[in-house]
């Protein structure tokens, strides 16, 4: 069935099954004047939320607080350039403006964590579902004993000012639908709520504020208590794991910390190594 906000209509799942996303209902809830968030767009498809919203950032037109949410994306990215594809309808895949100035630079590299730890904190209360984190920000929960990776964030730096951050989760999709069989969804981590109009509020009213408190502790991780919330929710920690680091090198060690950077810290047959990039893949737990 077509309707204005997917008047291409492409699944055999029927409305009923995947509601659009109510745009007015999500501008009431979330805009007023003291909020973070300035604007909320939903369009029906679009190639990335990302690359949308970075070329608004570079063309002047959106500021701080801009939300741009896509039923439906053709082109959607994750770390290390990876393609995120879904049916329409059947996750949340958006992204915001954020300019954390007078934030220090180098404390920057904190925001994908911070996203990660707000969306994870949110959809364990929201959804009903616990949810943990994959250093450095993929999102993981539990299906049939294992843990699989249900969303993931995305950040990119534009023009020295502004950070748009990209947020990934699979809400309803089922089995035969997952892009890879270590991939899951609220759904199939037995979630009671999959509806996800109060799914997105409950991520970026969290995301506002744990953006707001580190902002106001000058980015300090340990100060805005994001250090600590992110360590307690990272599920790579006392894992035994491969670094697959750019250039193509590796590491094996035990993931024992995550360090004042946001850096992961590995304990090897060669001593302790620190990991600012890479894919982390989980071996097995530490004995």
């Amino acid at each position: 069935m077509a309707t204005p906000n997917d008047p291409h209509p492409r699944s055999r799942w029927s409305d009923l099954d995947r509601p659009p996303l109510d745009q007015a209902l999500l501008r009431r809830r979330l805009l007023h004047p003291t909020a973070l968030w300035t604007s909320v767009d939903v369009v029906a498809t679009t190639g990335s939320t990302n690359t949308d919203l970075v070329d608004r950032v570079r063309a002047g037109t959106v500021g701080e607080g801009a939300v741009l949410v896509a039923e439906e994306q053709s082109a959607g990215r994750g770390r290390l350039d990876r393609r995120w594809t879904a049916p329409a309808r059947s996750g949340l895949f958006f992204s915001v403006v954020l300019r954390p100035e007078p934030v220090p630079a180098e404390r920057w590299g904190w925001l994908p964590l911070l996203a990660g730890v707000a969306t994870a904190t949110a959809l364990a209360r929201a959804a009903g579902v616990d949810t943990a984190l994959k250093w450095p920000n993929d999102l993981l929960v539990t299906v049939d004993g294992e843990p699989r990776k249900v969303g993931g964030i995305l950040a990119e730096r534009v023009d020295g000012h502004s950070v748009v951050l990209g947020i990934g989760i699979n809400v309803s999709l089922r089995a035969e639908e997952l892009p890879m069989s270590t991939a899951a969804s609220l759904a199939l981590a037995g979630a009671p709520v999959t509806d996800r109009d109060p799914l997105l509020r409950a991520v970026l009213r969290r995301l506002a504020e744990w953006y707001v408190q580190w902002r106001e502790q000058d980015g300090d991780p340990t100060r805005s208590r994001l250090h600590e919330a992110y360590v307690a929710g990272c599920a790579t920690l006392g894992q035994v794991v491969r670094a697959e680091l750019p250039g193509g090198d590796s590491l094996v060690g035990e993931a024992v910390a995550v360090d004042g950077d946001g850096r992961l810290v590995l304990s090897t047959d060669e001593g302790q190594r620190v990991v600012g990039a890479g894919d982390i893949v989980h071996l097995r737990p530490s004995r």
